[in-house]
């Protein structure tokens, strides 16, 4: 999907951007279709995968950055042009924008010429569908048009709590793609100076008056500094509602709170909607092995429907 909002970020810090996205392949890929990087003069973010492709597909389009700006297609097949076992091979365009050139989406979708052919019918009738129905199309290159649905951040994780572990998790899920992540602390010192994109931070002296804001269908991670705050964290989300929710702790805190929580009127049922411990133990207590068996559940829905996509 078409990221606007980051390519947009990009471009008002960085001027120029080259933008590379894999736009089909054919057998084995590093990375799916739909898969993007930006590239600037001096740094990229995102990733293509495969090592050697992006480096190569970086190089190239830095090469772009200095020169018209016309759009790239180009296949490259991953064994005889660069060596690796993948098998397979990429389509990928390639293009520069500036503040000028962003791209403006219709009906949700970002549909533009990569080779100066006119739009072809079957590009028409993708927009149709999607202005009429709301049906968003597949990521794909079609007849010289590249067709990219807009990236929305359709996920609400809400974080409560910047310690060690609050950062950590930050830092692993703010760049995962459909993902919206409003921060919770006591006070702005508690967060770090810089604040990744598509992240909000709310600093809040009383932060469970805020649970009443939350989007019924959010997810929830509760690590906090203090059990106190945690636990009545935990019982205005029972009461409030939430797709899911997650509390740091051990299983003796855990313990604990559930007789707490069935003391201030929450049933059986809903006390095991939340997660404790969260992380995956085995990985140990490290702030950053927590967050990866953390980022591993909070991914898991999305990896289910991925791989049903595939299968149909």
């Amino acid at each position: 999907m078409f990221d606007l909002d980051s390519l947009a970020e990009a471009v008002a810090t960085h001027g120029k951007v080259a933008r590379v996205v894999i736009a089909a392949h054919d057998g084995s890929s590093p990375r799916e279709t739909g898969a993007a990087m930006l590239i600037w003069d001096a740094g990229q973010s995102g990733t293509i995968g495969g090592g050697a492709l992006e480096w190569e597909a970086a190089r190239l389009a830095r090469d772009m950055l200095s020169g018209a700006g016309a759009a790239r297609v180009q296949r490259v097949p991953l064994g005889p042009a660069l060596g690796q076992c993948c098998g397979g091979a990429v389509t990928l365009v390639t293009e520069v924008f500036s503040a000028a050139t962003l791209p403006r989406p219709e009906a949700g979708v970002v549909a533009r010429a990569v080779d100066g052919r006119q739009m072809p019918l079957a590009v028409k009738r993708l927009l149709d569908r999607a202005r009429a129905q709301g049906q968003r199309p597949e990521v794909q290159l079609v007849q010289g048009w590249m067709v990219e649905p807009v990236a929305t951040r359709a996920r609400a994780l809400w974080i409560w709590g910047a310690g060690h572990v609050g950062r950590a998790l930050v830092s692993v899920l703010a760049p995962l793609p459909g993902m919206q992540i409003t921060w919770i602390d006591v006070a702005k010192d508690r967060f770090p100076a810089d604040i990744p994109a598509g992240v909000i931070a709310l600093p809040c002296a009383d932060p469970p008056r805020l649970v009443a804001h939350a989007p019924q269908e959010a997810e929830h991670l509760v690590l906090t500094y203090s059990h106190a705050l945690d636990l009545d964290l935990c019982h205005r989300l029972l009461g409030h509602g939430f797709a899911r929710a997650g509390l740091i702790g051990s299983a003796t805190k855990w313990a604990r709170f559930r007789a707490r929580l069935a003391a201030l009127g929450h049933a059986p049922g809903a006390i095991a909607r939340i997660d404790c411990p969260i992380g995956d133990p085995a990985l140990g207590k490290h702030p950053q092995a927590i967050a990866i068996g953390v980022a591993q559940a909070v991914l898991r829905p999305a990896t289910r429907a991925l791989q049903q996509e595939t299968a149909r």
